[in-house]
């Protein structure tokens, strides 16, 4: 087995990629994967036995209970369950499928109490599918396991005929495996060309039960994904929860930095103007000159103190953002970038005021990015139009090795482009150079 050091691009860290001299053809019958498949749908039987009796008994029974008001709790009760048994198939189909399945939306009561959650059972489109899962499942599962078995069982022992065949002259009292026979014909596998075409044929089998198996592991894995995990709509949901979270702490966070810089900036400008010129009026009639030069200090100070909020304003949305756009903004940032930056912007219309902030505040994070810490000598800035997603790309000849994992800033940048559907991808290999693209959500410009 030869082993790779590389760079793993889903962690960020060196690691290990193992290559196998022996073909992955060779190697599946040995490997934990299919052991473990194998043993998913060797339980899947008696497991799916039990669900579909569970499901089919409450469900008649609740049916049968329907002319009284038993009824309906029994049905209530059959759905819950079905719904515990599929908590427990998730938790195989992770166990033994390495199947990352997220949990299905629980129960919403609106008040407390049996009727309440009754209610929430029958209402919950969660509890109809695990009951449709319950169903469907056996005959599947019937089907899996007499095919696998059969599989695995005749390939195993068809494979190991020249280990065994002895016990057929020895204790059977006939000279081998018998391939066919009548009233006056009979057929042995007993010569060396028959054992060893025999061992071919049980290696073939084998080597493709595995892949039989994994085949059909797939439909389970889907069965499991489709019936028991969340819903599309669920997982939008969750996901829009997520995201206005994100928002909400970024808002948060952009009003303590406004507030901090106001306090640790103008405001202490301002202050100390405000204390210069009260002591330059006592001064006025005593030392005309000294007071002259209080007044000409203070104005220093109100430049600075105007130059610091101008940056500010910069900062929370720039004018020539609002006023020129994109193409304007992007170069004004990169006249400020320490090293020479090319920006390109090709697109056909200006995008809606909320998508352009964005992707003008991806831009410059990205430029002081490469001011501090790229020791590049060139970048360029790309900015264009693919159908429905505005995309950005940034390119440095710097030294590399950035990585949203490591929570650096690209990990709030990239949290803050996700909350609004967007993505981003780095890529920074060490010694360079880095290339790091944006996609945003196309919307056009309201009039």
């Amino acid at each position: 087995m030869a082993t790779h050091y590389g760079y793993d691009s889903g962690l960020g860290f060196p690691g290990t990629v193992r290559r196998h001299r022996v073909p992955a053809g060779l190697r599946a019958p040995f490997e934990g994967r299919t052991w473990r498949e194998f043993g998913y749908v060797l339980l899947s039987l008696p497991i799916s036995i039990v669900m579909f009796t569970y499901a089919v008994t409450m469900i008649s029974l609740g049916a049968g209970l329907l002319v009284t008001f038993l009824g309906i709790p029994v049905f209530a009760a059959g759905l819950a369950g079905c719904r515990g048994l599929g908590a427990l198939e998730r938790a195989r189909a992770r166990g033994l499928l390495g199947l990352e399945v997220g949990d299905p939306e629980p129960l919403r009561m609106r008040k407390s109490g049996f009727m309440a959650w009754m209610g929430a059972v029958l209402k919950s489109g969660t509890s109809w599918r695990t009951l449709l899962y319950s169903v469907l499942h056996l005959p599947w599962a019937t089907f899996s396991f007499v095919v696998a078995v059969n599989f695995w069982v005749y390939g195993w022992a068809l494979l190991t005929y020249p280990l065994w065949f002895w016990v057929f002259p020895a204790y059977v009292g006939q000279d081998g495996l018998q391939l066919y026979g009548n009233q006056t014909h009979h057929i042995y596998l007993d010569n060396p060309f028959e054992i060893g075409v025999t061992a071919l044929v049980g290696l073939l089998f084998t080597l493709a039960t595995p892949w039989i198996v994994r085949a059909l592991t797939t439909v389970d894995r889907v069965m499991v994904h489709g019936l028991l995990g969340p819903t599309r709509l669920t997982a939008r949901v969750v996901e829009l929860e997520s995201d206005r979270g994100v928002v909400v702490d970024t808002a948060a966070a952009d009003l303590r930095r406004i507030e901090r810089d106001l306090h640790d900036g103008a405001q202490a400008r301002l202050v100390a103007l405000a204390m210069d010129l009260g002591l330059a009026k006592e001064k006025l009639t005593e030392d005309p000159a000294a007071a002259a030069r209080m007044v000409d200090e203070a104005h220093g100070e109100v430049k600075t103190a105007l130059q610091e909020l101008r940056d500010l304003a910069r900062g929370i949305h720039p004018a020539v953002l609002t006023d020129r756009g994109l193409d304007a903004a992007l170069s004004a940032v990169a006249s400020r970038c320490t090293v020479p930056v090319q920006v390109e912007v090709d697109l056909p219309a200006r995008p809606a005021p909320a998508i352009e902030g964005i992707a003008y505040f991806t831009v410059s994070e990205l430029l002081q990015n490469i001011s501090k810490h790229s020791r590049a000598t060139f970048a360029a800035v790309d900015v264009w139009r693919v159908e429905n997603r505005l995309m950005l790309q940034v390119v440095d000849n710097g030294v590399g090795g950035a990585d949203v994992s490591s929570g650096s800033g690209l990990a709030g940048l990239a949290e803050r482009l996700d909350a609004v559907d967007g993505i981003l991808v780095v890529d920074s290999p060490v010694g360079g150079p880095t290339r790091v693209t944006a996609e945003l959500p196309w919307r056009g410009e309201r009039v």
